[in-house]
């Protein structure tokens, strides 16, 4: 029974590495990069004013991913690959730069403008996480991935209300991260450019289908030569 449950979900492993490796860097970036030598900032952030409603979304984002990438994981097989393969990329990359060019930004209020539950939340949120490794947003990013795996998957994107519910919760989530001040605008638009660009190498050159081929071409060349 082990065994069969194994083979079934042995697709969880790098998911599972993966996390923790991620979570264990990220730890230790948020512990070392306490004053970091590059400020983002736009001339637009400026403009931007500050609107607490948004943290909403923002948590959201935490549930939002997650389902997706499980919905895939227990649904179809390919298309959770394909989303493991964009999101981790993306992460990665986040976290090269992080560490090669320590980032942050000075765009949060001193004071919050008001008090009532939802400037609570985002105080909270403040002191949890520091204003630093920003560039790209993985909010903006990983909320994108989601979405596309949602239009991915036959069954989800033929729901018309569920396909308009994750476009809506997406665009939210990217707003929010500039509405509430966790990340300027550069990051915003660097995060849809990696997006756009792992969007070419996972769903239009497909790349996850050609590393299966190849594999499985390698596998069938193998056996033959043994006969």
């Amino acid at each position: 029974m082990k065994k069969i449950y194994f083979e079934r979900y042995k697709h969880a492993i790098p998911l599972i590495v993966y996390a923790v490796i991620y979570c264990v860097w990220f730890a230790w970036l948020e512990r070392t990069v306490k004053y970091p030598p590059f400020i983002i900032h736009m001339k637009v952030d400026d403009v931007i004013p500050f609107s607490e409603i948004f943290v909403i979304p923002y948590f959201l984002w935490f549930l939002y991913v997650s389902a997706a990438v499980l919905y895939c994981f227990f649904k179809n097989k390919q298309e959770y690959w394909k989303t493991c393969v964009f999101l981790f990329t993306g992460m990665t990359v986040f976290l090269v730069i992080s560490t090669l060019w320590p980032n942050g930004h000075h765009l949060r209020p001193s004071v919050m403008p008001r008090e009532n539950i939802l400037t609570a939340m985002v105080a909270h949120l403040y002191r949890a996480d520091t204003p630093t490794n920003l560039w790209p947003s993985i909010h903006v990013y990983n909320s994108i991935g989601a979405h596309l795996a949602v239009m991915h998957n036959q069954k989800l994107a033929d729901n018309k209300i569920l396909r308009r519910g994750s476009l809506t919760l997406c665009v939210s989530i990217i707003l929010s991260t500039v509405f509430i001040k966790q990340h300027s605008m550069f990051d915003v638009l660097t995060a849809f450019i990696m997006a756009g660009i792992m969007y070419l190498v996972v769903y239009q050159a497909d790349v996850v289908a050609l590393y299966q081929a190849n594999r499985a071409h390698g596998k069938q060349h193998g056996r033959v030569r043994r006969v």
